[in-house]
């Protein structure tokens, strides 16, 4: 008797909404997670070949936390696409001033470069407080 693998249709995926607290939790433990409910590896009927993840909405990203050294040592560095334009940040000024891009870089560098990647980041709703505007959506609230 051969058994048959489930195949998601577009059709049958529901999505959920998660609300993720970062407060003192570090910020690769909530990418972490962040990139696992969007892309859908928590449900059973997860397949990699079909986009079945979920709404993230992070709030109090500016509370998350790095852990050892990394908020002096880590630097962003991207290149503007001028000759000689290769621009940095460190993380300690980045957390000041843009923490919700600090998280989006994090949770972006966990999802696959592919279609269904940048498809799952649209997802991804960033807030640096603890007020969002999510409300209406009714988000179950993820624990760790």
């Amino acid at each position: 008797m051969a058994t048959t693998t489930y195949m998601p249709k577009a059709g049958d995926i529901v999505r959920k909404w998660y609300l993720i607290d970062a407060t003192g939790i570090p910020l690769g433990r909530v990418a972490v997670q962040a990139a696992i409910l969007l892309r859908g590896k928590h449900k059973p009927t997860f397949a990699p070949h079909a986009d079945c993840g979920d709404h993230v909405i992070i709030i109090n990203c500016e509370k998350a936390v790095l852990t050892g050294d990394k908020l002096n040592k880590k630097v962003h560095r991207w290149h503007t696409g001028w000759i000689g334009h290769l621009k940095e940040i460190k993380y300690d000024k980045l957390m000041k001033e843009r923490p919700d891009y600090a998280m989006e870089l994090a949770v972006g560098g966990m999802l696959p470069d592919t279609v269904i990647g940048r498809k799952a980041a649209t997802r991804l709703r960033l807030y640096k407080g603890a007020e969002h505007q999510n409300q209406a959506q009714k988000p179950e609230v993820f624990t760790f």
